[in-house]
C-alpha cells in the first residue's frame, strides 16, 4: 500500500485545487439565495447516507474492517464527478457546485467525526493513540481546504484563462482519480477481486438505495426535476480519493480499502444507469 499512500494525498490536493479553480463567489452566495434544495441535498449526504450505511452494516452482518471502510466511503463528500455527472443528466449543476463545495469544506469536520464514532459503535480499538480527530482534520484541512482557497484566488486574479481550460481541467482531475484507484488495483492485483465479492454487495446495495432515497427525498422537499438529479446523483457519486487518504491516514491493512474500490467501480455503472432511466422517463 506504500504506493497508494504516497500518491493518494498528492492527487487529493490537485483535485481539490482542480474544484477549487472551478469555484466562483456565486456559488456559495447561491446557497443563501436557494437555501431549501442546498439543505434537503445537505441532509441527504450527511446524515442520511451515514445513517444508511450503518443500518446495511448491521444488516449484512458486516466485518468490522469492511464495516468501517463503508462507512468512511459514506462519510466522504461529493466528488467533481458527481458535478460532470450532473451535467449530462441535465440536473442542477449549479446546485451540484455548491453541495461539493460546501460538503468538502465541511468534511473537515464531518468525516473524522462520522469516522471515529462509526469506529467507537463497530467496538474498533486498533486505531493509534496518536491518530485523534484533531489530527485528521487538519490534516484534511492541508489537501483538501487550502488546495481549494488556493484554486478559488488564483480563479480570481487569472479568470480568463481559468474558464477557457476549465474542460482540461476536469480531465486532469478525472485522470488523477483513475491514477489513485489503478494504483491500489495493481498493488492488491492478486486479492482484489476476493475482496470485491466480499464488500461488492453492500455497496451495491448502499450506492443504489441512496440515489432512489434521496431522488424521492428531493422530490418531496425540492424545488423539481433539475434538482431532483442532482441531489440524487450527488448523494450517490462520493469523492473515492479522499476517502482513500482517510483510510491510509489512518489504518495500514489495505482492507479498509476495499469498500472504497468497489464503490469506485461500480458508482459510474450505476450512475450512468440512473441517468439514462432519468432520461427515458422524461
Amino acid at each position: 500500500m506504500e504506493i497508494v499512500t504516497k500518491i493518494a494525498p498528492i492527487a487529493l490536493a490537485l483535485i481539490m485545487l482542480g474544484l477549487g479553480l472551478g469555484l466562483t463567489g456565486k456559488d456559495f452566495l447561491r446557497v443563501i439565495q436557494n437555501p431549501k434544495d442546498f439543505f434537503v441535498g445537505l441532509i441527504c449526504q450527511l446524515i442520511l447516507l451515514p445513517v444508511v450505511a450503518y443500518i446495511l452494516i448491521l444488516i449484512f452482518n458486516t466485518s468490522v474492517e469492511l464495516a468501517l471502510g463503508v462507512m468512511i466511503i459514506a462519510a466522504a463528500p461529493g466528488g467533481v464527478t458527481s458535478n460532470v455527472l450532473t451535467k449530462f443528466a441535465k440536473g442542477d449543476v449549479a446546485l451540484s457546485i455548491s453541495l461539493t463545495a460546501v460538503i468538502s469544506l465541511v468534511s473537515i469536520i464531518s468525516v473524522p467525526f462520522i469516522i471515529f464514532t462509526s469506529a467507537g459503535l463497530l467496538g474498533i480499538t486498533n486505531i493509534s493513540s496518536e491518530i485523534t480527530m484533531t489530527g485528521i482534520a487538519l490534516k484534511m484541512a492541508l489537501v483538501v481546504t487550502i488546495p481549494v482557497l488556493i484554486g478559488m484566488i488564483i480563479r480570481k486574479f487569472a479568470e480568463n484563462f481559468v474558464s477557457s481550460n476549465i474542460s482540461l481541467i476536469e480531465k486532469i482531475t478525472s485522470g488523477l482519480f483513475a491514477i489513485v484507484f489503478l494504483s491500489i488495483f495493481i498493488e492488491e492485483r492478486e486479492n482484489i477481486f476476493s475482496y470485491l465479492a466480499q464488500a461488492g454487495t453492500i455497496i451495491l446495495v448502499l450506492n443504489v438505495s441512496m440515489m432512489i432515497l434521496a431522488y424521492y427525498i428531493a422530490k418531496t422537499f425540492a424545488s423539481g426535476l433539475e434538482q431532483r438529479k442532482c441531489i440524487a446523483l450527488e448523494v450517490g457519486l462520493q469523492n473515492g480519493t479522499l476517502a482513500v487518504f482517510v483510510a491510509t491516514s489512518i489504518f495500514d491493512d489495505v482492507i479498509y480499502l476495499v469498500p472504497t474500490a468497489a464503490y469506485a467501480l461500480l458508482m459510474y455503472i450505476t450512475g450512468f444507469i440512473f441517468i439514462y432511466i432519468l432520461r427515458k422517463q422524461n
